[in-house]
């Protein structure tokens, strides 16, 4: 399992090396899924340019990258092709809706069970804890994101004692619940 939440995305070194780490391949090698299913106000969308750019800044090249926005399911192999998928931001309603709606669900957790490499950022975060019903249950907490501070920082142990905070320079790394978990913030 390799789960990166954050809130805004590889706004760090220290998560854009972590990020590199996880990812396990040399980027200029590497194939993304970038999925901007959730920004559908105008806020939303602004921001997905900078989305874009986490995955190119990070050495990951354009014509590497694909946009698939949850209109159809994909069959489980077709995504295992992809070194690392991509979830923005925007609404997490929506985006829950779309993975559930269209059977995407079961293949994003048989991806993620199979050590596939996931980077959520804002709602495509909140869609693995227990913010809404029909989420993913990678968390059995609640996840809050865009705080002033993170909860903490280091190890995270499960369940947690309260909802978990994360700053917008923190994320929070994931390689198999409840052994493997730790916040990382600045």
């Amino acid at each position: 399992m390799r789960v990166m939440l954050t809130s805004c995305g590889l706004e760090t070194e220290q998560i854009k090396e972590q990020f590199l780490r996880m990812l396990g391949k040399a980027p200029a090698d590497a194939k993304a899924l970038f999925i901007p299913t959730a920004a559908i106000d105008a806020d939303a969308i602004e921001v997905l340019p900078e989305c874009m750019r986490d995955l190119l800044k990070c050495g990951i090249p354009k014509e590497n990258i694909r946009v698939f926005d949850l209109h159809r399911n994909m069959p489980v192999d077709e995504l295992k092709t992809y070194d690392v998928l991509y979830l923005t931001g925007g609404s997490t309603s929506y985006l829950l809706e779309r993975i559930n709606d269209t059977g995407f669900r079961n293949t994003l957790l048989t991806y993620i069970r199979d050590n596939g490499f996931v980077i959520g950022v804002s709602a495509g975060s909140l869609i693995f804890a227990q913010n809404l019903p029909g989420n993913l249950e990678l968390l059995d907490t609640k996840l809050d994101v865009h705080c002033e501070a993170s909860s903490h920082t280091g190890r995270v142990f499960f369940p947690p004692v309260e909802n978990v905070k994360l700053s917008n320079t923190a994320a929070m790394l994931i390689r198999s619940i409840p052994d493997d978990a730790e916040i990382i913030d600045g």
